[in-house]
C-alpha cells in the first residue's frame, strides 16, 4: 500500500465502513487526482504536486465532515450522464433509474410529459433524451434546485421546460394536456431520520426528503388529485414511493378513480414504483 492510499484509508476508517473506504480511496486516487490505477494496485509510491496535495487535503477534510462525495466532485452519475449537484439539490439515486426506464419503455409515443419535483432534473432530462419526440416539462418549488436543473439541461443539450411550482397550492391554471406525469416526491418520514446516515441528514435538502409522520402521503394524494385535472384521458401517472407505503399509495389512486394500478418492486425486491392510468 503506498503512502497516498494509506493516508486516505487511515483518515476515513473511523467514519466510513471498510468497503466504502476502499471505494472512496480508488475514486479519489483515479478519478479526482488522476493517478494510474495499475500503480495503485501494485502499491507503487507516488509523489503529488503541491497543488494535488492541497486538493487531497481538501477532499479528506470534506469527507470527514460527512459531505457526500457527489457534492465534493460536483456531479452525480445517472443514466450514463453526469448531472451537476450541490447541497441545494437531492443526489440522484440508482433506484430512480428504474422509474425512468419504466416510463420510457411504456410511453414511446407520448407527446407531453410532466416531472413534478424535478430536483437536479435527472428524471426529466433522461426522459427527454430517451423520448426525443416528446415535450418534457418539469416543476420544482425550489429555485436553487431549478437553477441546477437548468444548468444540467444546457450542459446535456436537453430541451426540458423548467417552471417553479408549488404543487400543494392552487395558484395556477390547470388544463388537461399531459400524457404522462412522473414524480419522485419527498417521502421519508421524520421517524425514519434515525436510520439515515449523516451524509444525507447533514447535507441533502430536507425539503426534498421529508414528510410529517402524521401525513406521509401528502404529495401522492395531492398529485393524484392534480393528475385528474392535468392528464389527458388515458394518461398515465408514475410515482417513486417509500417502500413502506406501496399498498397505501395504490389505494389513493384507486379512490381517485385511476385504473390498472400497479405496485412494482425494485431490483432489491422492495416496493418502489406505483403506476396507474387516468
Amino acid at each position: 500500500m503506498n503512502r497516498i492510499t494509506n493516508y486516505i484509508r487511515q483518515s476515513l476508517q473511523d467514519i466510513y465502513p471498510p468497503e466504502e473506504v476502499k471505494a472512496l480511496t480508488m475514486l479519489i486516487c483515479c478519478d479526482m487526482l488522476c493517478l494510474d490505477a495499475l500503480d495503485i494496485y501494485l502499491g507503487k509510491d507516488m509523489i503529488l504536486s503541491e497543488c494535488k496535495e492541497r486538493e487531497l487535503e481538501n477532499i479528506i477534510f470534506r469527507l470527514q465532515k460527512n459531505e457526500p462525495i457527489q457534492y465534493i466532485r460536483g456531479f452525480a452519475e445517472f443514466d450514463g450522464r453526469r448531472f451537476k449537484v450541490a447541497p441545494g439539490v437531492l443526489i440522484p439515486r440508482p433506484e430512480t433509474m428504474e422509474l425512468v426506464d419504466l416510463v420510457a419503455r411504456e410511453n414511446a409515443n407520448a407527446c407531453r410529459l410532466l416531472d413534478i419535483g424535478t430536483g437536479s432534473g435527472c428524471i426529466a432530462i433522461s426522459l427527454d433524451k430517451k423520448l426525443p419526440d416528446a415535450k418534457v416539462e418539469a416543476w420544482d418549488i425550489s429555485e436553487d434546485a431549478l437553477a441546477i436543473a437548468r444548468e444540467n439541461n444546457k450542459e446535456l443539450a436537453a430541451d426540458v421546460t423548467f417552471l417553479q411550482r408549488n404543487v400543494l397550492s392552487n395558484d395556477w391554471g390547470k388544463t388537461p394536456s399531459f400524457d404522462v406525469i412522473v414524480s419522485n416526491p419527498p417521502y421519508v418520514t421524520e421517524a425514519e431520520k434515525k436510520e439515515m446516515d449523516a451524509n444525507v441528514l447533514d447535507w441533502e435538502p430536507e425539503l426534498a426528503l421529508f414528510v410529517p409522520d402524521d401525513d406521509p402521503l401528502r404529495f401522492y394524494r395531492r398529485i393524484a388529485d392534480l393528475g385528474r385535472e392535468l392528464l389527458l384521458p388515458g394518461g398515465k401517472l408514475y410515482f417513486e414511493i417509500n417502500q413502506a407505503y406501496g399498498r397505501e399509495t395504490a389505494h389513493i389512486l384507486e379512490m381517485n378513480q385511476y385504473h390498472d394500478v400497479r405496485v412494482i418492486r425494485d431490483i432489491f425486491g422492495k416496493d418502489r414504483i406505483v403506476t396507474a392510468n387516468r
